[in-house]
């Protein structure tokens, strides 16, 4: 097991443009792919690549990622030793701009204290990908960085591996350099520290956006990009509920689609992905849709190219059309029976 690295999740960080999914919950509980949380990748990622222990840094709505996470038994964090930690602000008025916010972990210096890893991990919470960890800080260190970010085409995914003293020092002398967070760090032209960039040549998505999560969720219909993102050897892990499977009655079409369990089918589903406990009713159309738990799409309904949130009901007979380039979100435990145009 990997001893040597210590993972640093920040969920603090609000998206305007995720507002309608992220209205009761942060962007790192959003769920994603029928079954899991868009947290699911990095913590998994770190705990396939021997993280021991890991901290998790939320702002704010942050009561459905507590219970999704629970003791962390579901990622084999409920340790004696190490194991899963969670460290909410401790002042929710304080803004935290920027992953890897420096006040925030000021604000709990006794865990980077205690901890006994040699290096850190910190990352942000809502990108999906599958990533070792281990070839990463075995490159930083035989590169002699003492900062490295992890790049996708020359771009940031937000992750950046750091020797855990350089990083208490960043903490200890915030007010001093001025730096508020990684990024500050490392986009600093006249930074005194050796920084590296390593460039991630798997699928990596940071979703920050409506359109990201629609087209990101549709990318995993496609079996390379899911073969890619859902290794045999490297599992995304998630939190396990015991249902039964979903039921396709006589009348059912699905077709190209993702299905999770304890759900009911009787209508056509086409290139969608539908998640626990969804029931579809006679005469409805799905396509290129995305509907979360436990929703009730009634009978003789069109949707195509919409979001559908946790708990919502669409009356029988509602027709909800919009382009794939800027897909309806339906808003969690919402009721819709109006007939409304594309």
């Amino acid at each position: 097991m990997n001893k040597r690295l210590l993972g640093v999740i920040d969920a603090t960080t609000v998206h305007e443009d995720l507002h309608e999914l992220a209205l009761h919950r942060s962007a790192a509980a959003i769920p994603f792919g029928g079954r899991y949380r868009l947290i699911d990748f990095i913590l998994s990622n770190m705990v396939n690549s021997g993280i021991q222990s890991v901290a998790i840094f939320p702002e704010f709505q942050y009561r459905s990622l507590m219970d999704h996470l629970g003791s962390g038994k579901n990622w084999d964090l409920n340790r004696k030793r190490d194991g899963l930690f969670f460290f909410p602000t401790s002042n929710p008025d304080k803004p935290y701009p920027g992953i890897g916010t420096l006040d925030h972990f000021a604000d709990n210096i006794d865990f980077f204290e205690r901890s006994t890893q040699d290096f850190a991990v910190i990352a942000n919470s809502y990108t999906v990908f599958n990533m070792d960890f281990q070839p990463l800080l075995d490159w930083h260190i035989k590169s002699g960085c003492d900062i490295t970010e992890v790049h996708k085409n020359g771009a940031t995914l937000g992750i950046y591996l750091v020797k855990k003293t350089l990083l208490m020092d960043l903490i200890t002398t915030r007010n001093e350099t001025g730096y508020s967070n990684m990024r500050d760090v490392v986009t600093d032209i006249d930074s005194q520290f050796k920084l590296c960039y390593y460039d991630f040549e798997g699928y990596a998505v940071m979703v920050d956006t409506i359109a990201k999560y629609f087209n990101v969720s549709m990318d995993l219909l496609k079996p390379e990009v899911w073969k890619e993102l859902f290794p045999k050897e490297r599992p995304i892990l998630t939190k396990v509920k015991d249902e039964p499977p979903t039921r396709y009655e006589t009348e059912a079409s699905v077709r190209n689609t993702m299905v999770a369990n304890g759900g009911l089918i009787e209508g056509t589903v086409e290139n969608s992905i539908i998640a626990r406990g969804v029931k579809i009713g006679k005469g409805t159309v799905i396509r290129n849709c995305i509907i979360m738990q436990k929703t009730q799409i009634k009978e003789n309904c069109i949707l195509e190219s919409v979001i559908v949130d946790k708990d919502a009901r669409i009356e029988a007979g509602t027709v909800i059309t919009a382009p794939a380039e800027s897909p309806a979100v339906i808003r969690k435990g919402t009721v819709q029976g109006m007939r409304t145009g594309s």
